[in-house]
């Protein structure tokens, strides 16, 4: 899994599956395949994010950052049905993936792109992700310089990241890059930021 979640065309041989994702207010079942992240259950860091940021903003546009197969998109797509929810991922077979799901879970809601594919001037009122940590940090705190400056005057991102993986540093990181940080929570060796932009 490690090699080629993050690559754009992962080449592990497909195995189909489903898996469950069960929450207090989204219970579904997610298609997943080889080649993405975490197919064989819900990551247990998504999950800690799922159940611990506030709710998303009910209109506006709504950001998945480095979707996988969905269980966040689907799960943003579900709490706030008056947004437009953008899944994101370099990853194709995950991006197919994720159109899958939202159409089986009936999420009519949701956009699917390639990170170059999604229009320069959309703005997000929330962006939720567990970033791929293992792409290393230059390409990681790349990506995150990219997407953060996209968020609304007021608008918060929320990031999953496991404390021995680096949390403490990426907090302080993106406080010098100018991005004020805090730790919304920390559960399970995870480490919950909420990121906002200079200025707010």
């Amino acid at each position: 899994m490690g090699e080629h979640y993050f690559s754009s065309n992962p080449t592990a041989a497909s195995a189909p599956r489903q898996v469950r994702l069960a929450l207090r207010d989204v219970q579904v079942a997610l298609a997943t395949d080889s080649g993405v992240f975490s197919p064989a259950a819900v990551d247990a860091g998504t999950l800690v994010l799922l159940e611990t940021v506030p709710p998303p903003p009910a209109t506006g546009d709504l950001l998945d950052l480095g979707c996988g197969y969905g269980p966040v998109t689907v799960t943003l797509a579900r709490r706030a049905p008056g947004a437009t929810v953008w899944g994101v991922d370099v990853n194709e077979r995950a991006r197919e993936l994720t159109r899958a799901n939202a159409a089986s879970t009936g999420c009519g809601n949701v956009r699917v792109d390639a990170p170059d594919d999604v229009p320069e001037d959309v703005r997000f009122a929330t962006i939720w992700s567990n970033p791929p940590i293992k792409v290393g940090k230059n390409v990681l705190h790349g990506m995150l310089t990219r997407w953060l400056p996209r968020l609304t005057p007021d608008g918060v991102a929320y990031l999953v990241v496991q404390r021995h993986l680096g949390a403490d540093s990426l907090h302080r990181w993106l406080e010098t890059e100018g991005f004020p940080t805090e730790r919304l929570a920390s559960r399970k060796g995870y480490r919950i930021l909420a990121v906002r932009t200079e200025g707010q």
